[in-house]
């Protein structure tokens, strides 16, 4: 089975990696850990090249959520082997749009399952841009598992 496991550090994508990580699995399962930051676009390369403040601003951008990107996976990596040390583990930290580059990551992976958080961070742009798990639980080609926390009683 392989399985593409979105994440972005929120409580309802740990929430996820935790349920991911009490499923039985098949024995030659596959997982790919995935975290998408958005990055604001700098729209023309003579602004990049006349700005140097902004062209350091914004490269700092890029490195501080690369460095974060990679500790949400890692974190989510340490669950998962701890439950299964078995399991095959890929990650990967990519900049772009959530729906769209978890969609493309999932085609290219083969993946048979998408496991995703109810919900991310950020409910402002959740109103503008749409629920990333209502996306791609419309739009994947293969099942998509939304997790959400059971509250406590």
């Amino acid at each position: 089975m392989k399985i593409v496991l979105a994440i972005d550090g929120s409580d309802f994508s740990k929430v996820a990696v935790k349920e991911l990580a009490k499923m039985t699995l098949p024995i030659d399962s596959e997982v790919h850990v995935i975290n998408v930051y958005e990055h604001p676009e700098m729209s023309s390369p003579e602004l990049i090249a006349t700005t140097g403040s902004l062209q350091s601003y914004y490269l700092e951008f890029i490195a501080n959520a690369q460095k974060i990107g990679e500790k949400i996976v890692s974190e989510a990596l340490t669950v998962l082997k701890e439950k299964n040390s078995a399991l095959t583990i890929t990650t990967s930290v990519v900049s772009g749009l959530p729906k769209k580059e978890i969609l493309d990551k999932a085609a290219s992976f083969d993946a048979d399952l998408i496991v995703v958080g109810s919900q991310g961070q950020g409910a402002f742009s959740r109103l503008l841009l749409g629920s990333v798990s209502q996306y791609l639980a419309t739009h994947a080609k293969c099942s998509v598992m939304i997790v959400k926390e059971k509250d406590e009683k």
